[in-house]
């Protein structure tokens, strides 16, 4: 008798937050290779206050994960900027998308831009183009998205899989997240 060994699968969420546009890309990963289902972006500029933008971002992430069921979902961790009122829009948009994620028991990862450029391009001062380049390459797809927001989301989920799951921030609920961050809860 044959022994059938199955082949794991599971589907990677990235998302690349952001209070203007915020994108998404999911991949599915069958052993050890990786194919793409869905990228795109959450359009956010038509709302009038931040507050409005952060609920669209936890319903339209809530729907996104409701639809493709991700098993792991992989966001870019805020870059520090010159601009503070920026840098804490931008770090509200990405709690918020992980509140969806752990809303609905999904562990999450955080990565930092470098470490997303490198795992996919080799160089972590790449442009968004070249890394929309490589993601191309690698995930064989031809539409070039009008924004690479798309395609940025796209390389958290590919340097996840890259990284085996395994980076700065995993967490499978706010318990835990708290244990493992207790430096940023004030």
């Amino acid at each position: 008798m044959s022994k059938v060994t199955k082949i794991k699968e599971k589907i990677i969420l990235g998302l690349d937050p952001g209070t203007n546009v915020m994108g998404y890309g999911l991949v599915l990963v069958k052993g050890q290779k990786l194919h793409l289902l869905q990228f795109g972006v959450i359009h956010l500029s038509k709302y009038t206050t931040h507050e409005l933008k952060l609920k669209k971002i936890f319903e339209r992430v809530l729907s996104v994960i409701d639809e493709y069921h991700p098993d792991e979902v992989a966001l870019e961790a805020p870059f520090f900027g010159k601009n503070v009122q920026s840098m804490l829009k931008l770090g509200r948009a990405q709690g918020v998308a992980m509140s969806a994620a752990l809303y609905r028991n999904i562990p999450i990862t955080e990565y930092a831009p470098k470490k997303v450029k490198v795992a996919v391009t080799g160089n972590g001062n790449a442009s968004k183009e070249q890394v929309a380049e490589m993601l191309k390459s690698l995930l064989k797809f031809t539409e070039s998205p009008k924004l690479l927001d798309a395609t940025d989301a796209l390389a958290v989920a590919v340097c996840h899989h890259f990284q085996g799951g395994k980076m700065v921030v995993s967490a499978k609920s706010w318990k835990a997240f708290i244990n493992q961050n207790p430096g940023r809860i004030k």
